[in-house]
């Protein structure tokens, strides 16, 4: 169990510790589920009725807030509640507990080079020329191909697989079931194929015959940055010809398919079921909401946002926000949005209107 005292978890968060600094603190609670060794997260005042009902005697608190008054023997204030969520979940999480060295039923290859510190647990797989950086911590069933280089202090979770020659920097972190340089979807016909028609003609497909498809394999692998997270069960598929590029400090969701080719900026965030299509070209501080779609072959600009659900079929300029199927700016959305609900009273009332003008008038 770990176990800090309050003034330890004030300093490594840079906040403001009142009261008893020496107060054990083995873990985090909401408050009304905390016990007397937890730090209640009440960093809201709308949270503060839980502590009457759990037994905290050190909360989390907002700035200024009276924290003798609520009956606290010590408090820790922050001014912006997530940043500091994000260094006391740093702070209390272990992450796997994986023995260093190499477990005795891993697979490892011996021309592979594994760095000072690792720890690679059991059944896991590690091909030819494989280069693993200092301090990598590696679960139980992931396998590397070879020729992949990753750098140092990379943490994969039990079940990650990565493909073949991928270049990966450092502090790279991925959920169970990722799946990094996989082979692209991509497939041509001799001929030009129904879907090139329907596209080219904007629907008129007639012409094109029926054919099968045949194989473009992927040659390219993936290039990862630095300081990159990818969720449980997302893809990021190997390139063509080229690498697909994922710029540093991109958060990658759960179930998110970046597709073949794509080149992705820095500091990017991809909620769940994002969609990416082959050829995209995202800037920097990219944020696409839960179940974006991007259609391939387009750019989207620096410091655009997309929120959850949007379609994006068309060039997207730095800046914008977009919602909606197709994407349009979002202000532009919500009008569309609220004329959309008025329809029906405006065709009750056109039904009004034509009946009235439909009815004959008194003869003179």
């Amino acid at each position: 169990m770990t176990r800090f005292t309050v003034s330890q978890i004030a300093d490594a968060l840079g906040a403001t510790v009142h009261g008893d600094g020496d107060l054990p603190i083995t873990g985090a609670a909401e408050p009304a589920d905390a016990g007397p060794d937890d730090l209640a997260l009440a960093m809201d005042p709308k949270y503060v009725d839980g502590l009457a009902t759990g037994a905290a005697r050190v909360a989390l608190l907002w700035g200024g807030a009276d924290w003798q008054g609520l009956g606290l023997q010590a408090a820790i204030t922050v001014e912006r509640a997530r940043y500091a969520m994000s260094g006391l979940t740093a702070l209390m999480d272990p992450g796997p507990r994986i023995p260093a060295g190499v477990h005795a039923q891993a697979v490892v290859d011996e021309s592979a080079v594994i760095g000072e510190g690792a720890a690679i647990g059991p059944f896991v797989v590690i091909g030819r020329g494989v280069r693993i950086g200092a301090r990598a911590r590696i679960d139980s069933h992931v396998s590397i191909a070879e020729g992949t280089e990753i750098g140092d202090d990379a943490l994969l979770h039990a079940g990650v697989r990565i493909g073949r020659n991928a270049r990966i920097g450092d502090r790279l972190i991925a959920q169970s079931g990722a799946v990094i340089g996989a082979d692209g979807f991509s497939f041509v016909t001799p001929e030009r194929s129904r879907a090139e028609a329907a596209r080219e003609t904007m629907g008129d497909a007639s012409e094109a015959k029926a054919q099968s498809w045949t194989r473009i394999h992927s040659l390219g692998s993936v290039s990862l940055g630095h300081d990159i997270e990818v969720g449980c069960n997302s893809c990021i598929d190997a390139g063509t010809i080229r690498p697909t590029r994922i710029g540093d400090g991109t958060k990658i969701d759960n179930q998110v398919h970046v597709a073949h080719n794509c080149e992705v900026g820095r500091d990017c965030l991809f909620a769940g079921q994002v969609g990416i299509a082959g050829s995209v070209r995202i800037g920097d501080n990219v944020v696409l909401g839960g179940q974006v779609g991007v259609v391939d072959n387009i750019f989207i600009g620096d410091g655009v946002v997309a929120g959850g659900g949007t379609v994006i079929l068309s060039n997207a300029p730095a800046g914008r926000v977009l919602l909606g199927y197709p994407a349009v700016k979002m202000d532009t959305h919500v009008e569309t949005y609220k004329a959309l609900r008025r329809l029906p009273r405006l065709a009750a009332t056109v039904a009004q209107l034509q009946k009235a003008v439909s009815k004959p008038g008194p003869t003179d």
